[in-house]
């Protein structure tokens, strides 16, 4: 089984978030929404299907890293969250959370041996394919 298949998002923390989307929207030409910008690319397994990776300033004070005191988390793609999780168990890996279901895929959260927290993402990408084809 393959584990992680690519990646999902980059999060990161900033004093400003509306200043930091602002910034790159004006001088690198990122396009942005209410949560920070999404690029497109096809999946490699499947070229005529997408794959979205999210990209998000966090406020400094977050707590959606919590445990981790990091300043970014990396959020990414997998195959199969349930079998994972349950083989990431069995390796001594903590598991921060249960995982938690959305139209738009499946999430849970993993501590690296850094203290780097892990977000875990099994999409359905599809959602996203209607999504931005009706917002262009």
């Amino acid at each position: 089984m393959k584990r992680v298949i690519g990646i999902g998002g980059l999060f990161f923390k900033t004093s400003d978030p509306e200043s930091t989307k602002s910034w790159y929207e004006k001088h690198l030409g990122i396009k942005m929404d209410a949560y920070g910008a999404v690029f497109i690319s096809r999946k490699p397994e499947a070229p005529a299907e997408n794959q979205y990776l999210q990209w998000s300033p966090f406020k400094r004070d977050t707590d959606y890293f919590l445990p981790s005191d990091k300043e970014f988390m990396v959020n990414y793609r997998v195959e199969n969250l349930e079998k994972l999780v349950a083989m990431l168990k069995d390796e001594g890996v903590t598991i921060c959370d249960e995982i938690a279901s959305y139209d738009y895929g499946k999430f849970v959260h993993i501590m690296d041996n850094d203290g780097n927290k892990i977000e875990l993402w099994e999409p359905v990408d599809a959602v996203f394919d209607d999504f931005y084809k009706n917002n262009e």
